[in-house]
């Protein structure tokens, strides 16, 4: 199916001027992007702690053959990505392993507005469902609609294929619903490609299937001036604004609402301590934790939270492992890659298995918080979102009395995942960039090995007419459980 595929992939092209310092027409030889392409899986063959997690050596060096051998002709980089990196890093099965453009690209990019398929999806399971249209005049699709086929690919066939070029912890596929959702016209146009027109089936509101030919998303002429006055205008935002963005806590009628987008920057800590006491002074009975836009970030950070929580010890990782203790001979590929060498060196120990161990995260119990501990009932929203340091998170939580996973499925794997330590491979020639996780964890909890992430206790999924209306599916079950 994958080659069939390829056959509906049409180069991209733009209706803005090209940058001065950077050019998005460039196509590289085959010869450099051959060489790009050998280093980066000599890196990964090497470096990367889980490369056979998932697939096996056997299975991985045929999907590493059947790359190279795609490389026919030259490419732009943007070819080079998403037709020969993204399908390839997607076969681990890693969710801190994936492929990103050069600075250059998304200096050129920035604020930039380019064709694409015009409509925006809800997509979960099979189904996809239109939200909005860029092609908002006389359009004969309505938001609500059900889209059936595009182009003659069926929808669950276009999203099976779509998921080949995502990259994902194990099998835990909701994170790209997720992904498809927020953005699908970027996804749809550098898999499959542009067309200036598009063959669309869907379902109405009143479940009558109908066929129509929609154009694609121009921008308007004048694009250029608009976006010139974007960059101009900036709109300031206060410490206080910013700090609210990353983590926030605010009152409802019943309960008290705790927003942590992130676990890295934000102040955390002594945001934790602070509300914290700020609810022991409440007499708060009811905590709501969102972490559904959390893909992660510091584990100490996240670890600061569980311990306000957590009514029994526990200890983060089972095993943190690192194939070597350091990143030669190719340092100078890899960011910071001197200064990480230093950290492998100091933080790791080569034991029987010869694994360079972390031997912090596999040793260390960390004790609950006795002041300002919460005792109350907590509930966790959860969606494929919360990813990496997240999942520990809520796999140290799961199965308190007191505390309700509610939502969906992680993005980030249970049983464990490959992280801590995530510098950047930049190719030499095309200057892409793909990220390289240097240790495996595996969690304390024996979780069987199964690629998932970490189920809710309450599952709540989504319902197409909250979408419509713009509801907050989720944040509504919660009210009436703390009722």
């Amino acid at each position: 199916m994958r080659r069939l595929f390829y056959l509906f992939l049409l180069p991209l092209f733009f209706s803005c001027s090209v940058s001065r310092d950077y050019n998005p027409n460039k196509k590289y030889s085959k010869e450099q992007l051959q060489q790009d392409y050998s280093l980066l899986r000599n890196i990964l063959e090497k470096k990367h702690p889980s490369l056979y997690w998932y697939t096996s050596k056997d299975s991985m060096d045929y999907y590493f053959d059947e790359g190279y051998h795609a490389i026919q002709d030259s490419m732009t980089e943007l070819q080079f990505g998403w037709k020969i990196l993204a399908p390839v890093t997607a076969t681990i099965h890693c969710g801190h392993t994936s492929f990103t453009m050069s600075k250059g690209w998304n200096h050129f990019i920035k604020n930039k507005i380019i064709p694409s398929f015009p409509l925006y999806l809800k997509v979960w399971k099979d189904s996809m469902m239109v939200v909005a249209d860029l092609n908002d005049k006389d359009s004969l699709i309505r938001n609500g609609d059900f889209i059936t086929a595009i182009n003659g690919i069926k929808t669950a066939d276009m999203i099976d294929y779509m998921f080949h070029f995502m990259v994902e912890d194990g099998y835990t596929e909701n994170v790209n619903y997720i992904r498809l959702s927020s953005d699908f016209p970027y996804f749809h146009r550098n898999i499959f490609g542009l067309y200036k027109s598009y063959d669309v089936d869907y379902t109405d509101s009143n479940g009558v299937a109908k066929s129509v030919k929609i154009p694609y998303f121009t921008p308007p002429a004048d694009s250029t001036k608009e976006e010139k006055k974007v960059k101009k205008r900036k709109i300031k935002i206060t410490h206080r604004e910013k700090m609210e963005g990353i983590r926030s806590l605010t009152y409802d009628s019943t309960f008290a609402l705790m927003t942590v987008n992130g676990f890295s920057k934000g102040h955390l800590k002594t945001f934790f301590r602070r509300s914290f006491r700020e609810m022991r002074k409440n007499k708060t009975r009811n905590l709501v934790i969102d972490i559904r836009a959390n893909g992660g970030g510091d584990i100490i950070k996240s670890v600061s939270l569980t311990k306000f929580l957590r009514d029994t010890s526990f200890k983060i990782a089972d095993s943190a492992y690192a194939k070597s203790n350091t990143l030669t001979p190719y340092t100078k590929h890899i960011s910071a890659g001197f200064f990480n060498n230093i950290g492998l060196k100091f933080v790791t120990h080569k034991k029987k298995d010869g694994n360079y161990h972390f031997g912090y995260w596999e040793r260390h119990t960390f004790k609950p918080k006795r002041k300002n501990h919460f005792q109350g009932n907590v509930y966790v929203l959860i969606n494929g979102l919360t990813f990496s340091a997240s999942s520990l998170f809520c796999s140290d939580l799961k199965g308190q009395k007191n505390i309700k996973l509610v939502g969906e499925e992680t993005g980030g794997g249970w049983y464990g995942n490959s992280g801590i330590m995530i510098p950047n491979i930049t190719l030499p020639n095309t200057k892409l960039r793909v990220r390289l996780p240097v240790f495996r964890l595996v969690q304390y909890q024996h979780i069987p090995e199964k690629g998932t992430g970490v189920m809710p206790d309450i599952y709540v999924g989504p319902d197409w007419r909250d979408v419509l209306n713009g509801v907050d599916t989720k944040m509504e079950v919660v009210k009436e459980l703390t009722k």
